[in-house]
């Protein structure tokens, strides 16, 4: 079984695709590993007893584990591939050769080549991918040869060897598969039309070329060729299935380091990654205690010079989401568009993940910790005078205009105090008016709160728009509490706040903490008051019913009431237990009814 720590690390991990890294006690790496959930993937190495010696030793020698968060499966894939590679972990023996993914190349010549390769040279030439697999590669090459002919010959195709026709056509443009630019047969502008094409279809632009495959398969299956459709339909579903870019290796951004940073009230997060030869080869997210009301600028700088020292990294370039200043004869890049945009938001996502990890394990190691930061984040989104340690949430229900009621539930530390929820029947109001409804509720929780002494809430939440706002505000205006509780009103899309006399709503973004908790409130009151709604509307159902019932009067209803308690129960009833109660001819005339 897991160590508490591991065990801890497992229960916070996220769902999401990404490679594991597990570490001993000298924080030593051991294993690398791809998963398309992380969670399930990491938890099942601890769930259950395993065959083979070596993963029992594994298991057994695992003191942390650190991950990095990518976008798809391939890229998990892709970057396993990377750190295996470059840290050679001792339990990976089967990755420790040196296979290369296969990349498509676009060579940087006069009428250029497009093929297949495992080797990158730098001239000029451009490289898309890596792939995962090699019939991807063969099904985009047979795509584009059939699509465009292209010349395979390696000469050199320049113009002056072109004019002294010092090459011949060969027989690839006797079969149709070259145009034959060797003898200008080819104009240079249509080719390189062609290759900007083809350039679009390796992107993943390729809606055109679909569309071309597509009806192809049809014309086969309806010449009754089924094997050649087939051969087609599984190009396409390769395409339609065709991952265009890879964010976690790309030739185009080689030796740069990538910072981004996420904070809050009391901590920021910075996240490092660490790119050489067009791969991330390392991430590591920093925890900062906040200890003043430092930028986030600031936090970034002094972070930046930490971790270039702690990993002795010597690029000459970095990225990060804002400018901040840095050692001299470094370049600082803020990527607002592209790859290099792409890498800045995957460094934001770990750096995001890593923080609700913290307040996962937070919550579970250190409540008090977690509370205290979930009431100053939301005193601070809410633009509150004090921390909102007790809310109350108000929410009417009527359907069709019966039976109003109305629900308050309770909050407290961020958490349901399910014993302090009220009830309440409508009382002076006639109709389904939801603004007198509220009004009346209102008045009628604080006016008890007053009077029995009872703290009250450091803020309201109205289930509601402008007009449940101002009724509420009427009734805290007759008590004397307008201005000593905070009260909001949350509109029908949830995002929307209202406080009183701003017409302009605060929109809280849609993933904080602080919109959750509010959400949870308005859910839980809106569930709470349904319930008591429906309960009410069967209860009256039932008293109906038994008026109903020929020849049974008040006196007998309320005889039966005393005895059984509930309308449920007299249906349930037997006959003799109603004999025993109202007589044999009344009890028949129930018994019969509610059969």
């Amino acid at each position: 079984m897991a160590e508490a720590s591991v065990k801890l690390q497992i229960s916070t991990l996220p769902n999401s695709p990404g490679v594991y890294q597990y570490y001993d006690k000298e924080d030593k790496l051991l294993y690398v590993g791809k998963a398309k959930n992380l969670k399930k993937r990491v938890a099942s190495y601890f769930n259950k007893q395993h065959n083979n010696a070596r993963t029992r030793l594994l298991v057994k020698r695992i003191h942390s584990i650190r991950h990095i968060v990518v976008a798809t499966e391939t890229d998990a894939l892709l970057l396993e591939n990377n750190l295996i590679k470059n840290y050679q972990p001792k339990y990976n023996v089967m990755l420790k050769d040196d296979k290369t993914y296969p990349w498509l190349c676009i060579k940087n010549e006069r009428f250029p080549r497009v093929f297949s390769t495992r080797k990158l040279i730098k001239d000029g030439s451009e490289y898309f991918g890596p792939y995962t697999s090699m019939r991807t590669v063969h099904t985009l090459l047979d795509l584009i040869r059939g699509l465009f002919p292209l010349r395979t010959c390696t000469f050199d195709l320049s113009v002056e060897k072109i004019k002294a026709q010092k090459f011949k056509i060969c027989l690839e443009y006797h079969l149709g598969n070259c145009l034959g630019p060797c003898e200008e047969k080819y104009s240079e502008e249509k080719y390189d039309e062609n290759i900007e094409a083809i350039r679009n279809i390796i992107k993943g632009n390729f809606k055109e070329s679909l569309h071309v495959f597509k009806n192809k398969m049809k014309t086969y299956a309806a010449e009754l060729q089924f094997e050649d459709a087939q051969r087609i339909k599984e190009k396409i579903d390769i395409l339609e299935n065709y991952q265009a870019k890879s964010t976690v290796v790309n030739p185009k951004i080689n030796d740069v380091d990538v910072f981004s940073i996420v904070s809050d009230e009391s901590y920021a997060y910075v996240n490092f990654l660490q790119i050489s030869f067009g791969s991330i080869i390392r991430s590591h997210t920093l925890e900062i205690k906040k200890k003043l009301d430092e930028t986030d600028a600031e936090l970034l700088e002094l972070s930046v010079v930490e971790l270039r020292q702690r990993f002795n990294s010597l690029c000459k370039e970095i990225y990060v989401p804002f400018s901040i200043k840095t050692e001299e004869g470094v370049k600082v890049h803020i990527p607002k568009v592209g790859d290099k945009k792409k890498i800045l938001d995957l460094s934001v996502r770990n750096a995001k993940y890593y923080r609700m990890e913290r307040f996962k394990q937070a919550k579970i190691v250190d409540p008090d910790r977690h509370e205290k930061r979930i009431m100053a984040q939301m005193k601070k989104d809410l633009r509150l005078s004090e921390e909102p340690r007790h809310i109350e949430c108000f929410d009417n229900s009527n359907i069709q205009g019966t039976n109003p009621v109305a629900a308050c539930v309770v909050f407290k530390n961020g958490k349901p105090s399910k014993k302090e929820y009220r009830k309440f029947n409508i009382k002076t109001v006639e109709g389904p008016d939801d603004f007198a409804s509220m009004e009346e509720v209102v008045y009628r929780r604080y006016k008890r709160l007053k009077e029995e002494e009872q703290p009250l809430p450091q803020l309201i939440i109205i289930d509601g728009g402008k007009g449940q706002l101002s009724s509420a505000l009427k009734s805290l205006d007759k008590l004397g509490l307008r201005g000593k509780i905070a009260i909001v009103g949350i509109a029908k899309r949830l995002e929307e706040l209202f406080y009183p006399g701003d017409p302009i709503p605060l929109y809280l973004d849609k993933k904080s903490e602080t919109l959750k908790i509010i959400q949870q409130l308005r859910n839980e009151a809106h569930r709470f008051g349904i319930t008591f709604h429906r309960d009410k509307r069967s209860k009256e159902a039932l008293d109906s019913a038994l008026e109903t019932i020929p020849g049974i009067g008040e006196k007998t209803i309320l005889e039966l009431l005393k005895h059984f308690k509930s309308v449920k129960r007299i249906s349930e009833a037997g006959f003799d237990d109603l004999e025993k109660i109202v007589g044999v001819s009344r009890a028949k005339k129930i018994a019969e009814y509610f059969q």
